[in-house]
C-alpha cells in the first residue's frame, strides 16, 4: 500500500537537506585541485604553517601591536583542527570574520581583504583544506591581547569592514584579475602599507611599503615610483614571485622568500599559475606611483 508522507517524515527530510547544505560551502561544493592553486597564491595561508610544518598545523608567531597571535591548526583534526567545521563556518571565518564558537576574529586574520573572494575561488579553497594531512595540536593561546578582546575585535569589524557583494566568479585575465589576487587572495596591501595605530591599512599609502610590516620587518614599496619598483616591468615582477630573484640578481628574504616558496613545505607563489602571477604584476604595474622611501 502507497505510504503516506507524515509531518515527522517532513520534518526530517528538512533536517537531512539542511544537514547536507550546511557541509557545502553557500555557493557550490569545491574543487580541491584548484583550490593548491588558490592556497598556493594565498602564499599558503602561511599565518598557520609554523616554519618547519607541518602545513596548516597552526602555531606560526605574529607578532602585533596589539599582542602576540598564533595561527591557528586549520588542518582536518576533528578535535584540534577545522575537521568538524562545516564548509558554511569555515568560509565565514575567512571571508566573514566570524570563528566559530568564538564570535569576532582578531583583524590580525585579514577577512577584511578575504571577504572579496569569489565564492568559487572560496569553496575551490576549503575543498582543499580538507585534504591537508590532519594533525592533532592544540591552539596557542594569544599573548598581551586587550581586555575584554572579543568585544573590541566585534568593534573594530562594526567600524572598519564592509561586507563586499559576493561574485560568483573571479575575473578570467588582465589586470583586473591581478586587482582581484593581489587584494583578496594574495593579500599584497596588507604588508606592503602603512597602518594607522587603530591597525586599519591607510588607503592613501596603498602599496607603498612600510617600515612597520609583520614582526617589525622593512617591507618596500612595490608602486610604480622611482622610490619603488619603477625600473621593473611586469616580467621582472613575475619573475620575483616564482623565483624569489630580483632584476638586480640579488633575491628576497624573510617572509617573501618563504611565501614564494612556500612554508612548511606547502606550495606558495611558485607554485601558482604564469598566468597569475603575471597577471598580478600587469596589475602592480597600473597602482597609482606614491613617493615613499623606505628605509
Amino acid at each position: 500500500m502507497p505510504r503516506f508522507v507524515t509531518a515527522r517524515d517532513a520534518v526530517l527530510a528538512v533536517a537531512v537537506l539542511c544537514a547536507i547544505a550546511c557541509r557545502v560551502s553557500p555557493a557550490t561544493a569545491g574543487d580541491a585541485t584548484r583550490g593548491r592553486e588558490v592556497f598556493a597564491l594565498a602564499a599558503g595561508c602561511s599565518c598557520h604553517t609554523p616554519a618547519g610544518g607541518p602545513v596548516g598545523a597552526g602555531g606560526a608567531k605574529i607578532a602585533t601591536p596589539f599582542g602576540t597571535f598564533y595561527g591557528t591548526n586549520i588542518t582536518p583534526d576533528p578535535a584540534t583542527g577545522i575537521g568538524a567545521w562545516s564548509d558554511a563556518e569555515i568560509d565565514e571565518a575567512i571571508r566573514g570574520g566570524h570563528a566559530r564558537g568564538k564570535g569576532a576574529e582578531a583583524p590580525v586574520m585579514p577577512y577584511n581583504w578575504y571577504a572579496g573572494m569569489s565564492d568559487r575561488d572560496a569553496a575551490d579553497l576549503i575543498a582543499y583544506l580538507r585534504t591537508l594531512e590532519p594533525v592533532r595540536r592544540e591552539n596557542l593561546p594569544h599573548e598581551g591581547e586587550l581586555p575584554l578582546s572579543r568585544y573590541a575585535y566585534a568593534a573594530w569589524r562594526f567600524l572598519f569592514f564592509t561586507r563586499p557583494a559576493r561574485v560568483m566568479e573571479a575575473p578570467a585575465s588582465g589586470a583586473a584579475r591581478g586587482r582581484y589576487l593581489a587584494d583578496h587572495v594574495s593579500l599584497c596591501a596588507d604588508c606592503h602599507t602603512q597602518r594607522t595605530m587603530l591597525g586599519v591599512v591607510d588607503a592613501s599609502m596603498y602599496m607603498a611599503g612600510t617600515a612597520e610590516g609583520p614582526g617589525g620587518a622593512v617591507v618596500p614599496n612595490v608602486t610604480p615610483h622611482e622610490t619603488g619598483i619603477a625600473d621593473w616591468d611586469a616580467a621582472d615582477i613575475a619573475n620575483v614571485l616564482e623565483s624569489g630573484m630580483l632584476p638586480n640578481f640579488d633575491n628576497v628574504q624573510g617572509s617573501m622568500q618563504e611565501v614564494v616558496d612556500g612554508v612548511g613545505g606547502g606550495p606558495g607563489y611558485k607554485d601558482a599559475s604564469a598566468a597569475d602571477r603575471l597577471a598580478i604584476a600587469e596589475y602592480l604595474r597600473t597602482v597609482p606611483p606614491i613617493d615613499n622611501t623606505v628605509e
